[in-house]
């Protein structure tokens, strides 16, 4: 019993260490709208809920543009494809973290 404990808290403390090491570079800092109203999550939580809901947005995006393009017999340009589905991804991701409680930042 005592070895399991040890063997989860060994594993727990070796992601802990290992999750400092992701890369944030490209990551949008997330600010508080309102300092007397709290966002509703912690910023982490709130960033990968808020990618999760653009992730789904990219692949509606592309669907959508997929079903008027065999609708309008027209051929699928890739390019136009992908710069709409990211756009509608960022949308998302944009309304979502504000609908948190934040304002994302690029440092671009």
């Amino acid at each position: 019993m005592l070895r399991n404990i040890v063997r989860v808290m060994a594993f727990g403390a070796s992601v802990m260490a290992l999750a400092g090491c992701v890369d944030h570079a490209n990551g949008p800092m997330l600010f508080p709208v309102n300092t007397l109203d709290p966002p509703l999550n912690p910023p982490g939580i709130a960033h990968n809920i808020c990618v999760a809901d653009g992730n789904s947005m990219y692949d509606e995006a592309r669907r959508q543009y997929q079903a008027r393009a065999q609708m309008s017999r027209y051929a699928v340009d890739p390019a136009n494809e992908e710069a709409q589905a990211r756009a509608a991804a960022r949308r998302q991701y944009v309304a979502c973290i504000s609908s948190q409680g934040y304002r994302a930042v690029y440092d671009q």
